[in-house]
């Protein structure tokens, strides 16, 4: 192997430890706990050598949320394909989805809550756009260009309030099974 093989793989291994590191830290102690400086610590290279990596932290909690929203679409896919009807592609999907973010907390807000550097929308990264795409399964065929875009963000907004109410504990648990059925009877009458 030559040294610059070498270099470049030592680089992304590091670079791979800071993103480790950052959702370790952000899941046992919250994203207001993953600083610089406990980076560099935890990882044991100085904080220069971090900033050779990442411009900051809004650029490590965006590498956070691309690995987020890659573990995010691979969960949808999975909801998707154990469907045999397309309304148990909309209620698949909506489980993934509200489960994911129910058991990945630090990720979700990485991904979804917090600032980072990522650009969302059309000109969004692949990760973004392919998890974006698993939420547009529910809408299709039915649905094309922008109607098929805007029921997407529709869905992906009332998904994101569920979450964050739920999480602040302003939505009643007992009731969880309740709203799932009343989006999928909605989502389905539309598709």
């Amino acid at each position: 192997m030559s040294t610059q093989l070498r270099k470049e793989r030592e680089r992304a291994q590091r670079r791979q430890r800071i993103v480790d590191a950052a959702r370790e830290l952000a899941e046992a102690d919250g994203w207001d706990a993953v600083t610089i400086r406990k980076l560099a610590d935890k990882i044991e290279y100085s904080q220069p050598v971090l900033y050779s990596h990442f411009a900051g932290k809004a650029a490590i909690v965006g590498a956070v949320a691309l690995e987020g929203c890659v573990d995010l679409a691979e969960e949808l896919r999975r909801a998707h394909d154990a469907a045999s009807t397309h309304r148990a592609v909309i209620e698949n999907v909506t489980r993934a989805y509200l489960d994911f973010a129910s058991a990945n907390p630090a990720r979700y807000d990485a991904m979804f809550v917090l600032t980072t550097d990522l650009t969302f929308g059309l000109d969004a990264p692949q990760p973004l756009r392919e998890a974006f795409a698993c939420l547009e399964v529910m809408f299709r065929p039915n649905a094309t260009g922008d109607e098929l875009g805007a029921r997407t963000e529709d869905a992906w907004s009332a998904l994101h309030g569920i979450v964050t109410l739920d999480r602040a504990g302003r939505l009643r648990p007992e009731l969880r099974e309740r709203r799932i059925e009343l989006l999928v009877d909605m989502w389905s009458a539309l598709s």
